[in-house]
């Protein structure tokens, strides 16, 4: 299993471009490490997945490796967060919840989500369940604020951007 491939090239090159390679960052719902291949310059990367199969995977390729559901991950600080397909997978309240912790322990948040995307338990993973499959970018701006659009490669996908402390 992994992460859609959209836009992912463009925005490691934006990561490279405004976050500096010695900063911390955290891959929430790392699957198979797409993230951390994707950016091997970024040795202070920690990971969360809560899918134990998927986590123990991946544990040694992230600095600390966090098994469990991100809402249970009590973290003081990232220079950079990024949600890559994960805050479909949660009830809307759950999902404000984990990104407004964020907002205030996070230099950076980027966040990619599907739009209009059905989809059932995959791989024997119950969380793959899209929990928010009626995900729109109108209902985006709606439920999550302080976003702004950072790249959106298809009409279906988009990487979103929030910089709580500025860059």
């Amino acid at each position: 299993m992994s992460s859609y491939d959209y836009g992912k090239v463009e925005v490691c090159a934006w990561i490279r471009e405004h976050i500096s390679t010695d900063s911390t960052v955290l891959d929430v719902g790392t699957c198979d490490g797409k993230w951390r291949h994707l950016l091997p310059d970024y040795q202070n990367m920690d990971g969360c997945e809560i899918f134990l199969p998927s986590a123990e995977a991946v544990r040694d390729q992230y600095r600390f490796m966090f098994a469990g559901d991100i809402y249970d991950y009590h973290y003081d600080y990232y220079d950079l967060i990024i949600f890559g397909d994960v805050i479909e997978h949660m009830i809307v309240e759950r999902a404000q919840s984990v990104l407004n912790y964020a907002a205030l322990h996070a230099g950076v948040i980027i966040v990619g989500v599907p739009f209009l995307y059905q989809q059932g338990p995959m791989y024997g993973n119950e969380y793959e369940t899209h929990l928010q499959p009626d995900l729109t970018p109108e209902l985006f701006d709606q439920r999550y604020k302080g976003f702004s659009e950072l790249i959106r490669p298809t009409h279906d996908y988009c990487y979103y951007l929030s910089s709580p402390r500025g860059l």
